[in-house]
């Protein structure tokens, strides 16, 4: 497998791409509690990867939600779109809710791109032109949720003709049963799941 990884994530066609990674969504101002403390387990692994990925010239980028104190733009056609209107914190851009983890520590290559509309990046954002410009063919996908977002993500990239890597150790859900049959029955029909190690050494030099 590690072959055939070092092809498929070879750093001149892949990108990787963190989601939802946010002080408002896991971190410290999470109005998200099972969520958050789903992350905790995934967040040393992405960091790890995101150090990779930089050293190997693999592009990041960091897709964001945000909403605007108005509400101007975002729909409110699903559950978590209202939970969200309602909690005491909301993710206003430039807000603190609305920034990146602290482990991030946030690169100047990084790119770092909102959205006010959707449960996928794809959606309302310029990922799909900005992974084309950069030659991506190949997306490694980090973050949350396995519940929602990254099984968006992983579809919409699927349908725009990128390759999708998830590594699993590096994405979270709750509860883990639910994260487990969703990897098993769903995201391992259109994904190649992965370990962030297997990752990591498709992105070292070769001995």
């Amino acid at each position: 497998m590690a072959l055939d990884l070092r092809e498929l994530a070879d750093p001149a066609h892949t990108a990787l791409v963190t989601q939802e990674l946010q002080r408002g969504v896991i971190g410290d101002l999470s109005q998200l509690p099972d969520l958050a403390a789903a992350a905790r387990g995934a967040l040393g692994n992405v960091t790890a990867l995101l150090r990779a990925a930089r050293a190997a010239g693999v592009p990041v980028v960091h897709c964001t939600a945000e909403r605007r104190p108005d509400g101007q733009g975002a729909n409110t056609n699903a559950r978590i779109f209202q939970y969200m209107a309602r909690a005491p914190v909301k993710l206003h851009p430039g807000s603190d809710a609305a920034a990146l983890v602290p482990e991030i520590e946030l690169d100047e290559r990084d790119i770092v791109l909102s959205r006010l509309h959707g449960l996928s990046p794809f959606q309302g954002t310029e990922l799909d032109f900005v992974l084309r410009n950069l030659g991506v063919t190949t997306l490694v996908g980090v973050g949350v949720s396995v519940n929602v977002a990254i099984q968006a993500l992983t579809f919409d990239a699927v349908n725009s003709s990128y390759q999708v890597v998830l590594p699993r150790d590096a994405v979270a859900g709750f509860p883990q049963s639910h994260v487990e049959s969703v990897f098993d029955h769903t995201l391992g029909a259109v994904a190649t799941l992965v370990r962030s190690e297997d990752l990591l050494a498709a992105w070292s030099p070769p001995s």
